[in-house]
């Protein structure tokens, strides 16, 4: 019986002690998530520099890469990165995801713009990707695919709102 005992102890000693070195410590799964999101918002923006210079056309296919628009530049750059669908439209984007305020933004997050910094309308009309360090990714007019400062220019006057898909 005192075999028994000790053989028992044993198991349950060796169980917790692997249980230990498996589990995670509370609180590191937000470290995991953290390096899993950062990430996948690392694969967004590399897939999207791939595309640096394609020329914008408004109305552009979801099946070309020849020319995006910018709704179909984020659908086609979120779905060969990470597998995610993004509805077709930059409205209908906006409505995905999760809110993120402009203060709290982060690589890879949806920024979304109204038409001009004057109006008072927030009828959303572009998107872009937010590339960190003060950068969207994004396709418009002449540069097309492109990188551009966000803070302190009319980029900054004209945003709407921005979301989180990662």
């Amino acid at each position: 019986m005192k075999l028994h005992k000790a053989i028992v102890g044993i198991l349950m000693g060796l169980t917790l002690g692997m249980t230990a070195i498996v589990a995670p410590l509370p609180g590191d799964q937000n470290v995991a998530h953290a390096a899993w999101t950062q990430a996948k918002a690392d694969k967004v923006i590399a897939t999207g520099k791939k595309y640096l210079g394609t020329p914008y056309k408004f109305g552009a296919s979801k099946n070309t890469t020849a020319v995006f628009d910018c709704s179909s530049f984020t659908q086609r750059v979120f779905r060969v990165a990470v597998g995610k669908e993004l509805p077709r439209d930059s409205r209908a984007q906006s409505q995905k995801g999760v809110s993120v305020s402009k203060s709290n933004l982060k690589k890879g997050d949806l920024i979304f713009f109204k038409a001009s910094q004057t109006t008072t309308s927030k009828r959303i009309t572009h998107v872009a990707i937010y590339a960190g360090n003060n950068k969207i990714l994004h396709t418009y007019g002449q540069p097309g695919v492109t990188f551009s400062t966000f803070k302190g220019t009319s980029w900054e006057k004209r945003f709407v709102s921005a979301r989180r898909f990662l």
